[in-house]
């Protein structure tokens, strides 16, 4: 297994270490779109899942290109495996520390403790972080309440309450002694769905960070023994069974949250298989949209401070662009609304996420964005935000005309620290930082 690093929005660099087995390897995702690796290998997650209605519409991008031994990336960040190869794309922002900086991004959104783990030290990135993001969506499908679906049970007694099966009764009860084979068809918990997470909670358990990662908070811990209260027909000897049980992806219209938590829990316990399997050109891994987690990331700096994050994949907490609220529907088929990436109402301030370096240098049509936020919503602040890997100065311009300031504002990424623990204290004092120019 090699093991390779390399950041993203690279333009024909060398990748280091590779030799010609991991460039044919590669060579198998170089230029495919991934919509079209996602569909075809049900090991490979992208976040976010619905990645047309999100970020840079990155269904229609690559994770990378190769021409001869160069290699080029884009906004995707992550871990994927082809074959026997893995590559971890980490963040330009980020070039002298084994990859603190994408892990720090992913702790913070998917509130997870990435305390004990060893970045630089992991020989298997791809299989340790699926771990770690298990409690997260096992929170999140939770959330939905436990799954059940119908079940089909064999009964033999005397309170008949279903469908007679008659081949049933016969084998069994002649002799007639007073019962009555049936079958009964009837909502359960326990069923192959919760018994996959059950087994992917007794895998991890076993882990040498497992406790800790299944006990991080106590609602992780509720969940937990939701889960185990739900499966009492557990049993380890069945685990290749009730793997194979969900090879096809559930769809649910309510229970929606557990298609990806069951892809997540088969991707833990397959993944010796995934590895080391006799299938050919196997590829595999988690991979994030750079823009998407940067502005999710920021949302968790900016929502204590009042801040509002509209959805606007899905068209969730818009601000009207014209002042009669029927003009929208006929002025276009577009229902002009406008979703900001965050503003603050106590404030008044508009700010836009940029994962990209800026350095006071703000293209037009970003400029144009912001004042149209500004001017229709009334406020006098607007303002970028972006990561620095290097002392960059916050800069604010006034506006002519309406008047109004616009702030362009760097949140300073720590460079070469000697450690996970010196990564997070840096981070912590830029991040105050950060928050004071606001």
């Amino acid at each position: 297994m090699t093991h390779l690093t390399i950041t993203d929005n690279q333009k024909g660099t060398k990748l280091p270490n590779a030799d010609t087995k991991d460039l044919e390897n590669l060579k198998l995702i170089s230029n495919v779109k991934i919509s079209d690796l996602s569909n075809s290998n049900h090991n490979l997650l992208v976040f976010p899942q619905d990645s047309n209605q999100y970020g840079d519409n990155i269904n229609e991008s690559c994770i990378l290109s190769l021409s001869g031994e160069e290699i080029s990336t884009g906004n995707i960040m992550g871990f994927i495996g082809v074959n026997e190869t893995q590559l971890t794309i980490k963040s330009r922002f980020d070039r002298n520390n084994p990859d603190y900086f994408m892990h720090y991004m992913l702790q913070k959104v998917f509130s997870i403790n990435l305390f004990d783990m060893k970045h630089s030290k992991s020989t298997e990135p791809i299989f340790d972080f699926l771990i770690y993001l298990f409690p997260y969506y096992l929170k999140k499908a939770l959330a939905q309440g436990l799954f059940k679906k119908y079940q089909r049970f064999e009964h033999n007694d005397a309170n008949v309450r279903g469908t007679i099966n008659v081949t049933q009764h016969i084998r069994q009860n002649i002799p007639f002694h007073g019962t009555v084979a049936y079958t009964t068809r009837e909502h359960s918990y326990d069923n192959e769905i919760t018994q996959l997470v059950r087994h992917t909670i007794e895998y991890i358990r076993l882990k040498e960070a497992g406790k800790t990662i299944l006990s991080s908070d106590s609602e992780t811990k509720n969940c937990v023994s939701q889960i185990v209260m739900a499966t009492p027909s557990y049993n380890n000897q069945k685990r290749v069974q009730i793997i194979n049980q969900n090879l096809r992806p559930i769809r649910h219209p309510y229970f929606s949250e557990y298609t990806t938590l069951q892809k997540i829990c088969l991707q833990i316990l397959q993944h010796e298989a995934i590895k080391f399997g006799e299938e050919k050109d196997q590829v595999y891994g988690v991979l994030f949209d750079g823009a998407w987690l940067w502005e999710e990331y920021l949302n968790t700096i900016l929502k204590p401070l009042g801040f509002k994050h509209p959805e606007n994949r899905i068209n969730v907490g818009g601000i009207r662009m014209f002042d009669n609220q029927y003009d929208e529907n006929h002025f276009d088929k577009c229902h002009r609304r406008l979703y900001p990436d965050f503003y603050s109402e106590k404030d008044k301030m508009i700010l836009d996420a940029k994962y990209k370096h800026l350095d006071g240098d703000v293209g037009r049509e970003d400029l144009y964005q912001v004042v149209t936020y500004m001017h229709c919503m009334k406020y006098q602040l607007g303002g970028y935000l972006y990561p620095a890997d290097k002392d960059c100065q916050f800069i604010s311009y006034k506006l002519a005309g309406m008047g109004g300031e616009i702030k362009v504002i760097p949140l300073r990424i720590p460079q070469a620290t000697q450690n996970w623990d010196d990564f997070i204290k840096d981070m912590k004092s830029y991040e105050n930082k950060f928050i004071s120019l606001l």
